[in-house]
């Protein structure tokens, strides 16, 4: 599970660079500026591959990429995929899915004013599975959300608000359709070295199911399950599409629910899924 529509090209950005070529075909000392392209591809390493603020590889190396596909009139396209392995280490009854894959599509435009681009569409959730089966437990993890953002620019400060609603059930968990996702992420350009700061708060809203699972109860499990996710980072721009992030990232989510499994002792809990931790990720795009 990822940010969603990561890297595709914002209409803006499209726009500003078009506007740049057509000004350079009118300077006669001057070449023409390359024609921009609308598909971008993408591709990261990460120590620990974090969604929403839980480990989905638990807490170990991550490889993942993608690629978009944004067209002048703010649809767009994309695909995106990591390495996983919380499938495999929490249903503990055969299943494997080594990697998600994620599909998106959506329109994204400056309805409002420069700076200030819209976005909304939907985005599927999907992990390819080899052998046993999901039980009542864990049910399959494919999840449909449909999601609405309202990005911002003031000066050196960019961001976004945004919410995601589920129209499946979400992640494995039974009877939880319906569940959404608001959150605020700010970004500050300090101007020096390339660096911007990074912060990111969000509230994971889980509807519930009857019964329970490790000796709690879920009568109120819109309660036990849902949490809060926070993020404060820096990220380092080298040019030419490579940077380098840094972040700390930590929830209050319910250990009891929220957990991770030993990857070679068959059920055993080692950790809560969403404790404290440092996600550092080198990105390059092309």
């Amino acid at each position: 599970m990822k940010t969603i529509h990561k890297t595709a090209v914002s209409a803006a950005a499209v726009a500003l660079l078009t506007g740049l070529a057509s000004s350079a075909a009118f300077a006669a000392d001057e070449p023409a500026a390359p024609e921009v392209s609308p598909v971008t591809a993408n591709v990261t390493i990460t120590n620990d591959y974090r969604y929403r603020s839980i480990t989905q590889s638990n807490y170990q190396p991550a490889i993942q990429g993608g690629f978009d596909y944004a067209h002048e009139s703010g649809l767009y396209i994309g695909n995106w995929n990591s390495t996983i392995n919380w499938v495999s280490n929490t249903t503990n009854n055969g299943i494997k899915v080594p990697i998600e894959m994620d599909f998106y599509g959506g329109f994204k435009k400056e309805l409002i004013a420069e700076g200030f681009a819209s976005d909304i569409g939907v985005l599927q959730y999907y992990y390819p599975q080899t052998g046993g089966n999901y039980n009542l437990t864990m049910v399959n993890p494919n999840t449909t959300e449909l999601y609405v953002a309202q990005n911002f620019t003031f000066g050196p400060v960019t961001g976004f608000v945004k919410a995601n609603y589920s129209l499946t059930n979400i992640f494995g968990i039974p009877q939880s359709s319906g569940s959404f996702y608001p959150d605020l992420t700010v970004n500050y350009d300090t101007g020096i070295w390339g660096i911007s700061l990074n912060g990111h708060v969000g509230y994971q809203k889980v509807v519930g199911q009857p019964g329970s699972q490790n000796g709690v109860s879920t009568a109120h499990a819109g309660n036990s399950l849902g949490y809060t996710d926070f993020k404060l980072g820096a990220t380092k721009d080298f040019g030419g599409g490579l940077s380098l992030a840094a972040a700390y990232v930590s929830t209050n989510a319910n250990p009891a629910w929220w957990n991770t499994y030993s990857s070679t002792t068959t059920g055993t809990l080692t950790s809560a899924a969403g404790r404290l931790g440092a996600v550092v990720s080198l990105t390059k795009v092309f």
